[in-house]
């Protein structure tokens, strides 16, 4: 499922949310990716494929999906508990966005 979320980015992305471009890698249990957004376009990679990203997400299949598809939005206690975790929680909050997935 994780896998087809990451293809469908390309069809979900929305031009002009994002301003500046931003690289964020994720660590989804056993899937690795690194999804580069720019203002008109999205690149998603197989595996880390940048030495540091602008964000790293670190999370469960679960925790990804019920984010993904269910609109849930991780709150301090998520972070704090480590069911979530990321070196920049407010750039996820952008990536969201970029594909209309603000809640």
């Amino acid at each position: 499922m994780i896998e087809e979320i990451f293809a469908s980015l390309g069809e979900a992305f929305q031009a002009g949310k994002v301003a500046t471009q931003q690289v964020y890698y994720f660590s989804i249990d056993n899937v690795k990716k690194t999804v580069t957004l720019g203002p008109d376009q999205v690149l998603v990679e197989n595996g880390k494929t940048v030495e540091a990203a602008d964000c790293v997400c670190k999370t469960s299949t679960d925790f990804f999906l019920k984010i993904w598809q269910e609109g849930y939005r991780p709150g301090m206690a998520d972070f704090m508990s480590g069911a979530i975790k990321s070196n920049n929680p407010f750039a996820l909050q952008a990536f969201l966005a970029a594909f209309d997935k603000e809640g």
